[in-house]
């Protein structure tokens, strides 16, 4: 995984006739998971609230102030209650701090053997009464599985993990930049998309036509260092044998070019026009490229497919892990719910075993020449955790909407070639019925975790998307 450490802000909230003892266990307890977990923690010291607690208004105005001068870095606020808490303070520093993250609550449970007042929490009580508070405020919030849960406990480590997710989908997708390369594929009204609703959500698309592409790839010398550079490259990521060399030195040169404006807008991911001008026009694929970004996680999806590379990316910001887009393209055999993922070529390596290469695309090279269709990675993805996501602009109501679950890599037996995979989904049947009901494409984004639970709460909570979580 690639996970850059995450901070969070935390509010204990106290009610000061509740022992003190409590407040200063459920500091100590957060901050040793933190640690534990990575995580770097905003919060008052004891010297400056009361146990270092947020309950009055002074002490949320201090609180506040703290996460303010903290504002662009932390990630998320924690909520946690040892006692009841204070239902004001909590809202307050929120509201004071200006903060606009996604929250998670979290409350301690009671000891049944220890309800005395040295003891006695009633945080089961003082959830609720947090949580109806940040909903008059209009704060989104995210809760645990369970409702009162120990800090120190696996469910609420991953609760943890997961509110993490959470984060950086949100984060993440708020300020994304996209690079759109080339018009889409006329043949393919599958992908289109609304640029203003991304926009809504702080999704900007950048564009460019392939023209401006490939005419300072073709003035690129073939003896220029960031030529030679990148060949090295190419033939380092991925096994080239039985591929031209005129081949790989135009990928080499239009991923310059690529690469370049990319940097040059501050892009974090791309959607390519990935057939049929390339092939007609520059006589390659780019797939190979395109893997190479991924891995990098800098996604990158085909056949200009804009919603496809937020699906891919969210994935990625979620799991921490790089993403691909697939088709859902065959049934397997008579399973109902297995089916075959593929594409020509241009998952990122971390989806193969060790077998993996570069090859031409056989299903374009029939009708654009297979000459003209090297650069496609072909390999198979071996068992595993799978989850899958797709974010659509759904045009005719003006809204974005999206689907995500999970299922399984299988080993199964799969004669064929590109980028493939068997994978087993219960209740498949329910879902491709889903999909095709509400007007989903035929791409979906994959990913080799179990992401779906942090994605359908980034989006339903903090977007307000129309969300399908699957569950079979």
């Amino acid at each position: 995984m690639n996970h850059t450490q995450m901070t969070l802000g935390v509010i204990v909230g106290n009610r000061d006739f509740f022992p003190d003892q409590l407040i200063s266990e459920g500091r100590s307890d957060i901050l040793e998971v933190f640690a534990e977990l990575g995580i770097r923690a905003i919060l008052v010291d004891e010297d400056t609230t009361k146990l270092g607690a947020v309950e009055t208004w002074e002490h949320a105005k201090k609180c506040a102030a703290l996460f303010k001068q903290h504002q662009d870095e932390i990630d998320g606020i924690l909520v946690c209650l040892p006692n009841f808490g204070d239902e004001k303070g909590v809202a307050e520093t929120i509201h004071l701090s200006g903060l606009q993250v996604p929250i998670l609550v979290q409350a301690y449970p009671d000891d049944l053997s220890q309800l005395i007042p040295s003891r006695r929490r009633d945080a089961f009580c003082g959830k609720i009464s947090v949580c109806n508070n940040l909903y008059q405020y209009g704060y989104p919030f995210t809760v645990t599985e369970q409702h009162t849960v120990y800090p120190k406990s696996d469910s609420f480590k991953a609760d943890l993990r997961k509110f993490l997710g959470v984060c950086r989908v949100v984060k993440g997708l708020k300020r994304a930049r996209l690079g759109a390369v080339g018009a889409r594929p006329n043949a393919f009204n599958t992908t289109r998309y609304s640029e203003k609703l991304l926009q809504s959500f702080g999704i900007s698309v950048q564009t460019i036509d392939l023209s401006d592409v490939f005419g300072p790839a073709r003035r690129l010398a073939d003896d220029d260092m960031r030529v030679k550079e990148r060949l090295e490259r190419i033939t380092a990521y991925v096994n080239t044998q039985g591929v031209p060399s005129p081949s790989i030195l135009k990928m080499a040169k239009i991923g310059i070019v690529l690469d370049e404006w990319m940097q040059s807008l501050d892009l974090t991911a791309s959607a390519i026009q990935c057939w049929d001008s390339l092939q007609h026009n520059y006589g390659v694929n780019v797939c190979t490229l395109m893997s190479m970004m991924s891995e990098q996680l800098m996604p990158s999806a085909c056949e200009v497919d804009v919603t496809g590379v937020v699906s891919m990316y969210a994935l990625q910001l979620a799991s921490g892990t790089p993403s691909a887009l697939v088709d859902w393209n065959n049934n397997y055999a008579d399973n109902p719910d297995k089916c075959v993922l593929f594409h020509c070529g241009n998952w990122a390596k971390s989806f193969f075993g060790d077998e993996f290469k570069m090859e031409y695309a056989p299903i374009l090279g029939s009708t654009l020449g297979d000459e003209n269709t090297y650069g496609v990675v072909s390999g198979r993805t071996p068992a595993g955790p799978f989850s899958y996501a797709r974010v659509t602009t759904d045009d005719r109501h003006g809204v974005i909407k999206a689907y995500v679950g999970d299922g399984m890599f299988v080993d199964d037996p799969l004669d064929t070639f590109g980028s493939r995979a068997v994978v087993e989904v219960p209740g498949l049947q329910g879902l491709l019925r889903y999909i095709c009901k509400h007007g989903f494409e035929h791409h979906a984004a994959m990913n080799a975790s179990h992401a779906a639970a942090a994605l359908s709460e980034a989006f339903e909570t903090y977007f307000e998307w129309e969300v399908y979580h699957h569950v079979g």
